[in-house]
């Protein structure tokens, strides 16, 4: 339950946009009424000692396969969407966009349809759905089943917007050479966040399809067209577009830690990058193996990969995206905290306060998170 009138303190607080030091905060019907410093505000209510820990708005992921043991592709349904939140949850999100990657027609109806019951019966933790293919590249599939790769139709397009306007968030992956600019222009225009992935198309084609309207690239640096000289690709167009911004797997596999950096340092715009797990159907178990489409995947050191040893999403959670910023890239610790909360929340439209409801709490180190009311 949460307490009319807390108290937090002995700990540092992060807002959503500065890491505060020496200071408390009161919280008032669980929502943040005053920041001060430790001296100037007197414990009120239920008093919360962090014990150093960083008490901070909960993660928003806003791409993720699977958790708790399930794959939403396997069983696209309200059950599996809360199954995965649940999961999620214990790993510090507030709110995730349940991710189907590419798949059948029917399929991916019965996922927006899922999504949209979910919202409809206040699934907590359930922002939207993100929608990675079937609009992709064959020369950039990744993981994805080629057989079901195709390029959008007027149907495909029809059905997006619908969906968009059903949902408090859809986003959709999609790749320049499946889908034209004037199709972006029209998700757009109701309401999808596009985002350009799994794509070999040049510099400019990008840039013409984020000048229609495209809003982000989906985990950067991983099955797109990179970063040449004189070929600068989806890479050089997500660093080099302000209207763009970029997701980004940081568990130090998908990324080396001094590319994350020097990405980092070159991205341009408001929107910047954002964190990303990734997660397939192992997040918060100790699963080791699975499938998706069919194919078997084995979680081994940190990866999760197909037989033939191409990666499969990720083993990854977001406080561990962080601590890898932090200690093998060097991003300072309130950059890393916004591209795992209120960066992406910004993107899909979403108000991220820090609240006691979905507030976390992160140990010191970085490597444990926790609810941030349990001790209360």
């Amino acid at each position: 339950m949460i307490p009319d009138l807390l108290t937090a303190r002995n700990g540092r607080i992060f807002d959503g946009t500065d890491l505060r030091d020496g200071v408390a905060a009161r919280f008032e019907h669980g929502r943040l009424a005053a920041l001060a410093p430790e001296a100037d505000l007197p414990d009120e209510g239920v008093a919360l000692d962090l014990g150093g820990d960083i008490l901070s708005p909960g993660y928003i992921d806003l791409q993720v396969n699977g958790g708790g043991g399930v794959m939403f592709n396997d069983a696209p349904e309200p059950a599996t969407l809360r199954r995965i939140a649940e999961a999620h949850r214990g790993l510090g999100v507030a709110g995730i966009l349940p991710t189907l990657i590419t798949d059948t027609p029917e399929i991916t109806r019965a996922a927006i349809a899922a999504a949209v019951r979910a919202v409809d019966e206040g699934v907590p933790g359930i922002a939207g759905l993100h929608l990675e293919g079937p609009h992709l590249s064959v020369a950039r599939k990744g993981a994805h089943d080629p057989a079901l790769i195709r390029p959008m139709t007027g149907d495909d397009l029809a059905a997006l917007c619908d969906a968009a306007g059903r949902l408090p968030a859809l986003l959709v992956t999609v790749a320049p050479e499946s889908v034209t600019p004037a199709q972006v222009a029209t998700l757009a225009g109701a309401g999808v966040v596009v985002s350009l992935g799994h794509s070999d198309a040049a510099y400019e084609t990008c840039m013409a399809h984020a000048a229609a309207g495209a809003r982000a690239v989906t985990h950067l640096f991983n099955a797109m067209s990179q970063l040449g000289n004189r070929a600068p690709g989806l890479v050089g167009a997500a660093l080099a577009s302000g209207a763009l911004s970029a997701g980004l797997i940081a568990d130090g596999i998908h990324v080396h830690p001094a590319t994350l950096r020097a990405a980092w340092d070159a991205k341009t715009g408001p929107g910047g990058i954002f964190l990303v797990s990734d997660a397939m159907a192992p997040a918060g178990t100790d699963l080791a193996a699975f499938t998706l489409n069919g194919r078997p995947i084995t979680r081994a050191d940190g990866r999760l990969t197909l037989a033939d040893g191409t990666l499969a999403g990720a083993d990854l959670d977001l406080t561990t995206a962080i601590r890898t910023c932090v200690g093998q890239a060097g991003l300072p610790l309130a950059e890393a905290l916004r591209a795992a909360t209120t960066r992406p929340a910004t993107l899909i439209g979403r108000d991220h306060p820090l609240r006691l409801d979905t507030a976390i709490r992160i140990a010191p180190g970085i490597d444990a998170v926790r609810p941030a009311i349990a001790a209360a």
